[in-house]
């Protein structure tokens, strides 16, 4: 009989126990249920985080009066073409004065264009003074034919224009071919050969510096 009542307890015994950890069980699933609350504050954080985004929403009429600002501003742009007027009253600039310039030529100058070319070269562009110099200490034969005419274009400018020579430059000079005369010269075996003698026309134009 003893062994049947311990075989009852302890069958009553599993019973309960089960039993308990059902009732223990349902406490444990009761706690997530008190979580929940604990979520809503994330929600109404959330919702406060949303309500500050809204107010850049608020900043978009700020930014129209600065639309009025420019429209205003635009009106002042447009009073400018009467600043634009007073240049009218400008002064024309002064036309650049006309330098005198003074010619002189030579004709028939009994010497090849060829080499007066290589002296005119020399002294175009050079001071008056600085050109004479040069031709007077010149090898060449063209040299002394060059320097008289670029003296007489001088005195032209001296006597003609009131201009003082020492002022004066060698604004360009250039030589052209004149006829040649032809010359013939006995050979041997009674051939004649052709000698050519070549004239020049050379050209000068004096000017005064700056």
């Amino acid at each position: 009989m003893a062994e049947e009542k311990k075989d009852q307890k302890s069958a009553a015994e599993s019973r309960k126990a089960p039993a308990k950890k059902a009732a223990a069980r349902k406490p444990a699933a009761k706690k997530p249920a008190a979580k929940k609350p604990a979520a809503k504050p994330k929600a109404e954080t959330a919702a406060a985080s949303k309500a500050p985004a809204k107010k850049p929403a608020a900043k978009k009429p700020a930014a129209k009066p600065k639309a009025e600002t420019k429209a205003a501003a635009k009106p002042k742009a447009e009073s400018k073409p009467k600043a634009e007027a007073k240049p009218k009253a400008k002064p024309k600039p002064t036309e650049p004065i006309e330098r005198p310039v003074v010619n002189a030529s030579a004709r028939y100058v009994r010497v090849a264009p060829r080499k007066a070319r290589l002296v005119a070269d020399q002294v175009r562009g050079m001071p008056l003074e600085d050109a004479r110099a040069l031709l007077r200490f010149s090898t060449r034969g063209a040299a002394q034919d060059i320097r008289k005419l670029i003296e007489s274009a001088a005195a032209n400018a001296e006597a003609n224009h009131d201009l003082v020579a020492d002022d004066l430059f060698i604004k360009d000079i250039h030589v052209d071919e004149g006829p040649t005369l032809r010359r013939y010269r006995p050979r041997a075996l009674g051939r004649a050969t052709r000698i050519n003698k070549r004239t020049s026309h050379i050209a000068v134009a004096l000017t005064p510096e700056d």
